[in-house]
């Protein structure tokens, strides 16, 4: 079957975040900047689920290692968002062509309803896969079969485009089509990446 439909990642392929994120966090946290990094990012685990609220999660863990609003720092490393115009442009392109273009991404509720609204994804995407809502994430298997469900189309007419491998080899083995890409390995490579799928965008 040929595709008919491209889930793409949110951070990475769509959109960029803060580029050094251990760098923003010394600002307020000095040598225990990992510490803190790492204590947040495991704090935010249950609410990628679905499971629990990550700002109040962020209001217990920060004290303990930062003088700082734990809202200024939280707006600093998960509020910060650039979209990609060129991704945005191919968007366009593939929609034009006919196919769907749908969002597979792993966000807590507060930044997944900011991408929502604030940045217009609801209107830039056909079906949005949000991990807190499905109450599942990439790369575990169910995230998949959910999002399949959701587009309405078997995983072969699914071209699914992710900046970790982790995902990747998931959603192959569940049978969606797959490549792993990130901005930073520009446009033509993936639109040659899409091409060999059978995609084909000026």
């Amino acid at each position: 079957m040929s595709v008919r439909h491209v889930l793409l990642d949110a951070d990475g392929v769509v959109q960029h975040g803060v580029r050094d994120p251990f760098g923003l966090l010394r600002r307020w946290a000095g040598d225990r900047a990992e510490d803190l990094g790492r204590a947040l990012w495991a704090a935010e685990r249950g609410p990628l689920r679905g499971e629990g609220d990550f700002l109040e999660a962020v209001d217990r863990v920060v004290p303990s290692y930062a003088d700082v609003d734990p809202r200024e720092l939280y707006a600093s490393l998960w509020g910060d968002i650039t979209l990609s115009e060129a991704t945005l442009a191919l968007i366009d392109r593939l929609r034009a062509a006919g196919l769907g273009v749908h969002l597979g991404t792993n966000q807590h509720r507060q930044r997944g309803e900011h991408m929502r609204t604030t940045l217009g994804f609801d209107r830039l995407f056909d079906v949005s896969c949000y991990s807190w809502e499905l109450g599942t994430k990439k790369p575990e298997t169910d995230y998949f079969e959910i999002a399949l469900e959701r587009i309405g189309a078997p995983g072969d007419e699914v071209l699914f485009v992710d900046d970790m491998e982790a995902n990747v080899e998931a959603a192959r083995a569940v049978g969606l089509r797959a490549e792993h890409w990130h901005l930073d390995r520009g446009h033509d490579l993936l639109r040659e990446l899409l091409a060999g799928h059978g995609v084909e965008v000026d």
